[in-house]
């Protein structure tokens, strides 16, 4: 299994990819491999909706998107890890998240490529910093649609809450071995 780990944290070394690392690290123990996308580091623009798209799939906003879009194409598992800003994905994620209507559109308007969901998974990561009952809402929905475009199948989630402090979940081993057991889960037979 291949996975492409997407980390949509605006700051490194945060609770978000504290996660997504140890994700990673259980998914490895059963032999998965991993491209971990740091989106941050990244020059992605958002989508501006000119619809160049409709004519080929292809988007023609010249940015480091156009490194993702075929790595996205061919993971095994598509991994998705954002702190929760205003109930949401942060500006990063999203930005990410919308240029995929690239992929949406292959899929669905072009019919031109038909991914085997049935052998795809997608996970999320969400951490955030309240405790709300409706918290990860936002953000469910908006993974449940972005897996879609992208043509892997929701798989599984880690939703933590309380992280208010930057590399806070160090301090909560617990928090950590469910991350890697969300690996194992992804990756394992």
């Amino acid at each position: 299994m291949h996975i492409l780990a997407i980390m949509g944290s605006p700051r490194r070394e945060s609770n978000t990819e504290l996660l997504l690392d140890a994700t990673l690290r259980g998914a490895a123990e059963c032999g998965a491999t991993a491209d971990k996308i740091v989106i941050c580091e990244m020059n992605i623009n958002p989508c501006v909706e000119c619809y160049a798209c409709a004519v080929d799939g292809t988007c023609p906003i010249p940015d480091d998107m156009s490194l993702i879009y075929d790595q996205l194409v061919s993971a095994d598992c598509v991994l998705l890890a954002s702190p929760i800003f205003f109930y949401g994905l942060t500006a990063q994620a999203k930005a990410l998240v919308d240029r995929c209507q690239a992929l949406w559109v292959r899929r669905y308007m072009l019919k031109c490529w038909q991914p085997d969901v049935a052998s795809r998974k997608g996970a999320i990561i969400a951490v955030g910093a309240t405790r709300g009952a409706r918290l990860f809402d936002g953000v469910l929905l908006t993974a449940k649609y972005f897996f879609d475009a992208v043509g892997v199948q929701f798989a599984d989630q880690l939703l933590v809450k309380g992280m208010e402090e930057r590399a806070q979940v160090i301090d909560q081993p617990g928090q950590i071995d469910e991350a890697v057991e969300l690996g194992r889960r992804l990756a394992c037979p």
